[in-house]
């Protein structure tokens, strides 16, 4: 990030006020697609997408270089079952069965990648039936369980990634998937985690993708306030007339696809298809997750209120029910913010490279960028450390407290240095 395009995004926030959710955006009448790499300097897809969170589509030209578009598909465009047998048959991975809803979900078993191929090359062979039913390799952590070397290369317009990095520096976890299912599999009708962005490329294959900008949602609620599994289901345009039509995009072979933060969308493969997918939040969204955070802790003290007079500790109670339901709470979301801001700051005072990303180049965050960074994080701190169930957690182990953390970056923010 450069000075001006840091001064244009912070202005920005001034200008539409740091707490505005992500409903606030405006619906967009197409998805736009950037065909030539030169086309879109980062500065420009910040301007352009990440700051009004709209989605657009980036050309296969933009992942011609990828090792894995190379190796792990067939001159014929299929997927390529030999090489990926080879170098990872013997990882375990989760599958889920399109057939059956568990929720807004679908249920998921393990098994290892080989015999997940070879149930894929019965289901083609059985014209894409099976009594197992459609299943869809979903949520696989490659850059986890295996080397991701020379598969790809992280986009410079998704390098500002603070999801990837927390958990990168914690060596437990990350939110970078493959996903690989016939024709016929898809994914139900949701927003992604926290309310990240998230971004897609397609290896093989071709999706269909059906977005509902934030807020659009609300209105295909049932009686109980329920959203629906499937938005394509015809009884659905009974119970919702008044509903707008949503946003579709076919996504080819190789082109990659940006989902903003909060909107909700539906993805179905039309073909045999494997892609890369990574959510990320960074200072463009980080409100949007505070805000979600917020309500999830609500509905989960809605849920459990009979019992807030009789149980002891009812509040912590509560944390620990939205860690499980969530995978967040709020003492994990302080020290996720303090890991990045205490990163931003080395970066500053000593020059740190504290961007780089585990299977793929470098990504440095430079001068410009941490201080952008220290800006969004301490609107956001300053919010959290007065918020009624953050005060009720015991702080007096963190380090450094909340509210000096909150100090330190306020002073930063203030100083002349930015």
């Amino acid at each position: 990030m450069d000075r001006e395009t840091r001064l244009f995004a912070e202005n920005y926030f001034r200008g539409v006020g740091s707490r505005l959710p992500a409903s606030a955006c405006a619906r967009p009448r197409h998805v736009d697609f950037i065909e030539e790499p030169g086309a879109l300097s980062y500065a420009d897809f910040v301007k352009r997408y990440l700051l009004p969170n709209v989605p657009c589509v980036f050309s296969r030209a933009f992942t011609e270089s990828w090792g894995c578009r190379k190796r792990w598909v067939t001159p014929g465009g299929q997927p390529n079952w030999e090489h990926l047998l080879r170098n990872y048959g013997d990882v375990v991975v989760p599958v889920a069965n399109c057939g059956l809803r568990e929720y807004n979900s679908n249920p998921k078993e393990h098994m290892p990648l080989r015999d997940y191929i070879s149930y894929w090359r019965e289901y083609i062979e059985g014209g894409y039936s099976s009594p197992k039913g459609c299943l869809y390799l979903k949520d696989w952590h490659l850059c986890r369980d295996t080397s991701a070397e020379d598969v790809f290369t992280l986009p410079v317009y998704f390098s500002s990634d603070w999801l990837n990095e927390y958990w990168d520096t914690l060596d437990v976890d990350d939110y970078r998937f493959i996903y690989m299912g016939p024709t016929g599999s898809w994914s139900p009708f949701h927003a992604d985690i926290f309310r990240s962005f998230s971004w897609s490329v397609n290896i093989c294959g071709r999706k269909k993708w059906i977005f509902f900008p934030p807020g659009q949602e609300e209105t295909l609620r049932d009686g109980r306030g329920n959203l629906p599994y499937d938005v394509t289901s015809p009884s659905l345009r009974d119970t919702c007339p008044d509903s707008s039509p949503p946003l579709e995009v076919m996504q080819e072979a190789g082109e990659m696809v940006f989902v903003p933060s909060g909107w909700h969308h539906q993805v179905h493969n039309l073909q045999d298809t494997i892609s890369i997918n990574h959510n990320w939040v960074n200072g463009c969204n980080l409100w949007n997750m505070w805000l979600f955070l917020q309500q999830e802790l609500r509905s989960v003290q809605q849920e459990v209120l009979q019992w807030k007079d009789t149980m002891p500790d009812w509040h912590q109670h509560c944390q620990v029910i939205m860690r499980s339901c969530t995978g967040i709470n709020f003492e994990e979301f302080y020290h996720f913010l303090k890991v990045i801001a205490e990163r931003r700051l080395l970066s500053l005072t000593k020059g740190m490279d504290c961007g780089e990303s585990k299977g793929t180049e470098s990504t440095a965050v430079g001068p410009q960028q941490a201080a952008f960074d220290i800006s969004r994080i301490a609107e956001v701190l300053a919010s959290v450390v007065i918020h009624p169930d953050f005060q009720r957690l015991d702080t007096s182990t963190f380090s450094p407290r909340p509210e000096q953390l909150l100090q330190q970056l306020e002073t930063v923010v203030s100083s002349s240095f930015l």
